[in-house]
């Protein structure tokens, strides 16, 4: 097990910031890479090689293990397990391997059987594991790229053994029972859920994005010696966004740093436009003015007052800077929001829609004609919808859109002309004609009211200080989900994150 480098570390305790952004493969693409890499190599090299990288890094992460327990399915992601089990049983471990009787192998696969057999592993065809303890390990071998449909039979059964183990366990290049591109499970309480996933040769997107997260635990990565200029990815992940973070030079002032119109808070809803103006503030941007739709309240946020206060007949006055500014609207816009969209897509020069500014443009045709327009003039925008406002605007249910993000998110954008930034796990950012991100930050504690209008606010705050579109909207997402990373690691248990908090967090975030 020595003459490459060990498995890198992609999220989790340790991940490496990566000095360019990780690229995403589709099953498609990654097939592609395996079969050039294959032509210029010998037999069976690529096996050899994963099966080494997943033996090392069972026994970097399970370094006490004394057994361990590998189910190896019929194709080459069973190859790989067989090989690791065989590098493992020679490196001083007992490792049982449950293999499917009277499974045709393939060659490649049958001769990494063969090794394990002369390495001393114990072939079994029955799915009851070995005596395990709890610092012993499981190895998820059974599909990788191959699988089409849900698990049945033998392979069902084997998933379940796996997730009712005692041990934790790490999969190979996918939990078994994950769609490789969309991050969705075929079936129901049918995919393996590992404490660490290892992807080898390429990272699939469905790793990071709609469920594959809660199912591929911590992510690791070998790219089994084939070098790869990320040409033919599918998407890339957005892991390290530091560079991206705008200057502020000495002799600059607050109108070097843009202004921020926040246009929301109707009657009832006048929190969310406090907290998306609030956010905004705390990014950066130079000055700050909340326009609250509800007439009713002449003051709020007293604590904050920095944020100016305007009234909504300000947005018609031509001496308000809407065509230099940026402008978000839509946070607890509700009804009301929608009369003031002409006007604002007429005008911004920045504009950010969000929540029910989405819903309105979904539910009127001549507003999404006037956006596009809007978008033929040059003018800059940014969607963030969540997977609901999305399916929306693109006429289809919420299933649709979950069952593939990716594709949504590119969808949406060419429809608007405009980056998107698909909200949920994994979030999607997409830009018309150009590779998807996903973002590799954020938690659950995130479900919370709110914050989907503090990254809102957050978005427009930074972009407003000078960022290119794509860059605000990626370094928006990923900081506002590392803030609550940050936050879930100081809690004891897990928990909803405040969006008022959330602010606070972010604060920090920017000052470390």
């Amino acid at each position: 097990m020595a003459g490459r480098a060990a498995p890198t570390p992609v999220t989790g305790a340790g991940a490496v910031a990566a000095t360019t952004p990780w690229p995403l493969h589709d099953a498609l693409a990654s097939r592609a890479l395996e079969h050039a890499a294959a032509r210029g190599l010998e037999p069976h090299t690529l096996m050899a090689r994963a099966g080494d990288a997943v033996a090392r890094l069972a026994l970097a992460l399970a370094p006490h293990a004394q057994r361990i327990w590998v189910i190896a399915g019929p194709g080459n992601n069973g190859g790989d397990g067989l090989e690791a089990a065989a590098c493992l049983q020679r490196a001083g471990k007992q490792v049982s391997v449950s293999l499917q009787a009277d499974t045709p192998l393939p060659s490649d696969a049958a001769a990494s059987l063969a090794r394990a057999c002369a390495a001393g592993a114990t072939i079994q065809a029955t799915l009851a594991p070995p005596s395990l303890g709890s610092s012993d390990l499981a190895i998820d071998a059974l599909f990788g790229l191959g699988l089409k449909r849900a698990p049945q039979a033998w392979a069902l059964q084997a998933i379940t053994a796996l997730n009712r183990s005692l041990v934790p366990v790490l999969a190979i290049d996918l939990p078994s029972g994950l769609h490789a591109d969309h991050g969705t499970v075929f079936a129901s309480a049918a995919a393996v859920h590992a404490r660490w996933t290892l992807g080898v040769l390429t990272l699939k997107p469905g790793l990071f994005t709609a469920e594959g997260r809660d199912h591929a635990g911590a992510i690791w990565f070998d790219g089994l010696g084939v070098s790869d200029d990320g040409a033919s990815a599918t998407a890339c992940l957005s892991s390290d966004t530091n560079a991206l973070w705008p200057s502020r030079r000495h002799a600059e002032h607050k109108g070097s740093f843009g202004d921020v119109w926040a246009v929301g808070g109707a009657p009832g809803m006048a929190g969310a436009a406090v907290l998306c103006a609030r956010a905004a503030s705390t990014a950066g941007a130079g000055r700050v003015h909340l326009v609250v739709l509800d007439s009713g309240l002449a003051a709020l946020d007293s604590a904050r007052p920095e944020l100016m206060l305007r009234n909504a007949a300000s947005l018609h006055a031509r001496s308000t800077a809407l065509e230099d500014g940026t402008v978000v609207c839509g946070c607890g816009g509700g009804d009301a929001v929608r009369s003031w969209l002409p006007l604002l897509m007429a005008r911004a020069g920045r504009l950010l829609l969000d929540a029910d500014a989405l819903n309105a443009v979904a539910a009127d045709a001549s507003l999404l004609r006037q956006w596009t327009l809007r978008a033929a003039r040059g003018r800059p925008g940014i969607l963030t919808p969540h997977p609901l406002e999305a399916a929306r605007l693109l006429g289809c249910g919420t299933a649709a859109v979950q069952s593939d993000r990716l594709g949504a998110a590119r969808e949406l954008a060419a429809l608007c002309h405009a980056v998107v930034v698909l909200k949920g796990s994994g979030t999607v950012i997409a830009a018309p004609g150009e590779k998807p991100w996903i973002n590799a930050s954020g938690n659950a504690a995130l479900a919370s009211a709110g914050t989907g209008d503090v990254l809102a606010g957050w978005i427009a705050g930074l972009w407003s200080q000078g960022l290119a579109t794509i860059d605000a909207a990626r370094l928006g997402a990923h900081s506002h989900g590392a803030a609550a990373d940050d936050w879930q690691a100081g809690q004891r248990h897990p928990g909803a994150l405040p969006a008022s908090a959330l602010i606070d967090e972010l604060r920090r975030l920017r000052a470390a």
